[in-house]
Order: structure tokens, then C-alpha cells, then sequence
């Protein structure tokens, strides 16, 4: 099984080898949860060509998605922690493509046994806790546009495509805002001719134009990713 994911890539190719000789490769549809809040933690997932949502649901029923995961990384952190580890947050499908599962003990006797795969994982948990520390200023300090702008290059660093089936809604429940504000940004977004919308799809125009457009978070997570693992995204 030759890796596609990134970060699964950067393994040394031994332990590489034997992680994905036992892994499985999982078509997953949009929605599709694949880790709930409480549950242990079986399962890593490495994406290849799908976008997975990290999300936080209150006690009120409103979701928001807290971090964003591609083909450059994975989901299922909280098992390196020990043997049968929680999270407070779900896995769900954004965009449905293809993952790597991998059996969540398996990797954590690699993170235990081989230092080079301890070190690019904590390397990367680096990573992901600073897209965590990025989202929160993010979320209370940037307008609804930028944070739309940011999100979309997100996923376009991620998916290498400026092609998005997702509706107005889901980005409104990921981005934690009324489906009216996701309207009105990326009606200005699209005139502007930096996007094109439909209504169940998002195409990126002009990149270069939506950067500008964008606040600067795409930029400082996009350069804490390069800095500890080498450049991962477009």
C-alpha cells in the first residue's frame, strides 16, 4: 500500500511498512462520523483525498469545527496519550474521499519503539496544536468574510483541487455562524470574482486574490506546518 498521505509518508520506511501492511483503505462519505465524543479511540485515519472536521457540539447543540485535517496529517492524536484514550471532540467526513485506517495500538507501538516516528509525531502534534491556539483568535477576532476566505484555503491546501461540494449550511456549522453570513461573505467573495458558488458547491477563482482576502491565520498555520514538517501544502 503505498501512502499518499503526507505525513504517513514522512515515516521512516520500515515502521512505514509495517503500519500500512495491516491498514485498510476506507471510502468516506460526506457526514460520515467517525469518531464520537467519549468513545475510546480504535482507529487513526490518514486521508488521502478527503477533508475530516474536528468539531466541539455544546451543550446548546451548536457545532463548530475546531480544527480541519487533510492529506497532509491524521486524526486520532489522543492515542499516543496511553492505551485506551477519549476525546471530547468527533471525527465526521467534510468532503468524502479516502483514508488510511490504521489500528490505533499498532501506531501507538510505533510512537512508543521507534524514536524517528515519535519525533515526527510530536512534531506534528506541534502542529496541530498551534491550528487549535490559531482557530480560537481566529474565531473571536476576524470577520466572517476572512475566516470564509481562510477556510476554503484550507481546504484547497489539503485537497490540491479549487473544486468543493459543500453546502452553505455545513460551512456555516463548521465555521460556527448563521447560514446568512456564509451567504453574505461568499456573495462578496464571489463578486469580487475571487469564488464561484453554488448551492451545494464552491470553486476558488482566483487563490492569489482570496489570500489577500483571507486574515493572516491561513498564513501563520500554512508556515508552522513547513517549519516543523517541511512544506506540505500548496
Amino acid at each position: 500500500m503505498a501512502p499518499d498521505n503526507q505525513l504517513l509518508a514522512a515515516l521512516p520506511g520500515v515502521a512505514r511498512t509495517r503500519l500500512t501492511d495491516t491498514a485498510r483503505t476506507l471510502k468516506l462519505a460526506h457526514g460520515e462520523i467517525l469518531q464520537q465524543p467519549g468513545a475510546e479511540i480504535l482507529k487513526a485515519y490518514f486521508p488521502l483525498d478527503c477533508l475530516i472536521s474536528v468539531t466541539i457540539t455544546m451543550m446548546e447543540l451548536q457545532t463548530v469545527e475546531v480544527a480541519i485535517v487533510g492529506s497532509r496529517e491524521m486524526v486520532g492524536l489522543n492515542a499516543f496519550m496511553g492505551g485506551h484514550e477519549t476525546t471530547q471532540t468527533m471525527y465526521i467526513c467534510q468532503l468524502a474521499g479516502t483514508a488510511i485506517v490504521i489500528d490505533a495500538q499498532r501506531l501507538l507501538a510505533e510512537f512508543d519503539n521507534d524514536k524517528a516516528v515519535r519525533n515526527i509525531m510530536l512534531k506534528y502534534t506541534e502542529a496541530y496544536i498551534a491550528q487549535l491556539s490559531q482557530n480560537v483568535a481566529c474565531n473571536r477576532l476576524h470577520t466572517i468574510e476572512q475566516r470564509l476566505a481562510r477556510w476554503l484555503l484550507e481546504c484547497r491546501d489539503r485537497m490540491q483541487s479549487d473544486d468543493f461540494e459543500i453546502t452553505h449550511e455545513f460551512i456555516a456549522e463548521m465555521l460556527g455562524v448563521r447560514r446568512a453570513g456564509i451567504t453574505e461573505a461568499s456573495a462578496g467573495l464571489q463578486q469580487r470574482g475571487l469564488i464561484h458558488r453554488g448551492r451545494r458547491s464552491m470553486r476558488i477563482i482566483n487563490a492569489a486574490g482570496l489570500k489577500s482576502a483571507s486574515c493572516e491565520c491561513f498564513r501563520t498555520i500554512q508556515r508552522q506546518y513547513n517549519n516543523l514538517l517541511g512544506p506540505l501544502g500548496g
